[in-house]
């Protein structure tokens, strides 16, 4: 696929562990484990965006365009 997740780097950058990303972001450590590794076929902009609330960052910071 294309599309580069970094979300594990903001993460890292931002010292928040899965858990707590899950919790505050209102989704499920096994779905944020499968946005993480890249596994995901699509991600709801409302999640997007909460994801980037808590990480306070643009989500160019954690999606990244690769030409194959």
């Amino acid at each position: 696929m294309s599309i580069i997740v970094n979300l594990d780097v903001m993460m890292a950058k931002r010292k928040i562990s899965s858990n707590e990303l899950a919790e505050k972001v209102g989704i499920t450590p096994a779905n944020l484990s499968i946005l993480k590794t890249g596994k995901a076929k699509a991600i709801r902009f409302s999640t997007l965006d909460k994801v980037c609330e808590v990480l306070e960052c643009q989500p160019g910071d954690i999606l990244e365009y690769k030409n194959e």
